[in-house]
């Protein structure tokens, strides 16, 4: 068996189903075809750690200096940071919903 290579997209959207809190690991893992738990774990240890460089990293290749690609232009690097941050602002808006939900019980 071969490593599986997952995309950045898969990356984000399993850390924003896990933070949603709408769905258990086992039905993450059979979404997105995830074959290990540890994987989503790792996923979401980058994510807490503000380590979001390494959703982009290919397997093998670990950015140290530089955090990130190095062919990569300012314009690229822009579009990823803004991508991400309109992820978390969604993640954050459910957070809310949520949150509201939950106070009005």
């Amino acid at each position: 068996m071969g490593k599986n290579v997952y995309s950045s997209e898969v990356k984000w959207a399993v850390v924003k189903d896990k933070l949603s809190g709408e769905f258990t690991n086992e039905e993450i893992m059979k979404k997105y075809g995830i074959k290990n738990n540890s994987q989503i774990k790792t996923w979401m240890r980058w994510f807490r750690n503000n380590e979001f460089y390494r959703f982009d990293q290919p397997i093998g290749k670990q950015y140290t200096y530089g955090l990130g690609p190095d062919l990569t232009s300012e314009d690229d690097k822009r579009e990823r940071q803004l991508s991400h941050l309109k992820m978390e602002n969604e993640i954050l808006k459910k957070y809310m919903e949520i949150e509201r939900e939950l106070k009005k019980k």
